[in-house]
């Protein structure tokens, strides 16, 4: 029998994601719960494999796997846990804490700050409470109201600077995208939702936060490398900051976007590294 050919689109984050499962809303160890999110991508980056593949019997079989780690509800209730005050808070603290110098300038005689927070799993966070700051709040599967339902790669793209945005937040996300292309063509998508015109001094800027493994102890990924494939996008560091788990960073859009070729190349050797990976196509 010939090989199946494999597809070279990268997937929709939506078509990586199996069907919502319903979970008992038990509390959670920080263990538990750091077990349940690995698993939960593990699952996830294997089952997008699989997709790729054509292999429908491993997809079934894997979301069986899902549904048995409680699916994508117990998935969203551990990340909630883990924003949680005694799980190290709400990262969105972090988004303010930097740019509070430029939130000073605004009032009320001028228009909000328009911020998208692509994953949100709150509308009681801080960029979400904060009066200067008017958020778009999207994810996959809505957790309470407040929240679209939405794909952020399926979201239609701006028309006009009414319908783009001064902040968009990544907060563990980039990291749930299951294929490295995928992630690659989410940061190009987030340039096209970034607006210069700004009611106050304040430059289009990308929230990102990632596991620090992702960056710390990956084969294909640094801090160096994920520094290029954002400055051919058009970004610079502005700031950025490390626990003990996770890597913040805040990139300010002041470049051109011109993207160019990342390939999936070993930057570390060593057995205990993780694959996580961004590959950045030139179209």
């Amino acid at each position: 029998m010939a090989p199946q050919k494999r597809s070279k689109r990268p997937m929709l984050l939506s078509h990586s994601r199996p069907r919502i499962v319903k979970s008992k809303d038990a509390a959670l160890s920080a263990k538990a719960t750091r077990t349940l999110i690995r698993t939960h991508h593990r699952l996830l980056k294997v089952r997008a494999q699989a997709l790729a593949a054509g292999d429908e019997a491993r997809v079934s079989s894997i979301d069986a796997q899902i549904e048995a780690n409680g699916g994508l509800e117990s998935y969203q209730i551990a990340s909630k846990l883990g924003q949680s005050m005694d799980r190290g808070g709400d990262s969105s603290k972090v988004l303010i804490d930097w740019i509070k110098p430029q939130l000073k300038q605004w009032n009320k005689a001028i228009p909000k700050l328009r911020v998208l927070e692509v994953g949100a799993l709150s509308t009681k966070n801080a960029c979400s409470t904060h009066p200067a700051l008017d958020v778009t709040r999207i994810d996959l599967n809505s957790q309470e109201p407040g929240i679209l339902k939405q794909d952020f790669m399926e979201r239609p793209l701006p028309s006009s600077d009414d319908e783009r945005f001064n902040i968009i937040s990544l907060s563990l996300v980039l990291n749930y995208v299951p294929d490295a292309t995928g992630r690659g063509e989410m940061l190009k998508h987030c340039v096209k939702f970034l607006t210069s015109k700004c009611p106050i001094e304040l430059v289009p800027s990308l929230f990102m936060v990632l596991p620090i493994a992702c960056v710390d102890n990956s084969r294909y990924l640094n801090e160096e490398r994920l520094g290029e494939i954002l400055t051919c996008l058009g970004f610079r560091l502005a700031q950025s900051k490390r626990t003990s788990k996770l890597v913040f960073h805040l990139w300010e859009h002041t470049g051109t976007y011109a993207p160019k070729a990342f390939k999936k190349e070993e930057l570390r050797s060593g057995k205990t590294r993780n694959n996580f990976a961004v590959i950045l196509n030139k179209k």
